[in-house]
């Protein structure tokens, strides 16, 4: 197994906030949606290099769960790594901290699928890829 990427860092500002003084949901996502391009990146796979073959990869289902609420001034610290292949699709986790103090404040589970981008289908992961994103896997228990 290998280690948990840093794939995210920003602060929260005024802007991120809503009603009630904490960040709002819509950021959550869009760090972590910055944070899963970078970490197929890391990990060798870049988008340039998929579209270069004529595939692409599309999120089939995301799940955040929401831990601690990030307020103005707190600076984010995203974690991701790939945790499970499937056929035609690679499952990630995400995990964002509180960088000061180390607190979780919300995880998501991303399912990205292959995709044709001519046949508008998903495609099976290629062998050689699938060899890098097994070498790449890490453990849920580490941190």
């Amino acid at each position: 197994m290998k280690e948990w990427c840093e794939t995210h860092r920003t602060v929260v500002f005024p802007w991120h906030c809503d009603h009630i003084g904490h960040m709002n949901v819509r950021w959550y996502s869009h760090f972590f949606d910055d944070a899963g391009f970078h970490l197929w990146a890391m990990k060798a796979v870049p988008q340039s290099s998929l579209h270069a073959r004529g595939q692409s990869m599309v999120v089939a289902g995301n799940k955040i769960d929401f831990i601690h609420e990030m307020t103005v001034g707190d600076l984010v610290v995203v974690y991701s790594g790939f945790i499970k292949l499937g056929q035609r699709s690679v499952t990630s986790l995400s995990r964002m901290y509180q960088a000061e103090n180390g607190t979780l404040c919300a995880t998501l589970e991303s399912v990205e699928v292959f995709f044709d981008p001519v046949a508008r289908k998903s495609a099976p992961m290629p062998d050689d890829i699938r060899q890098i994103l097994d070498g790449a896997l890490v453990s849920l228990d580490d941190d």
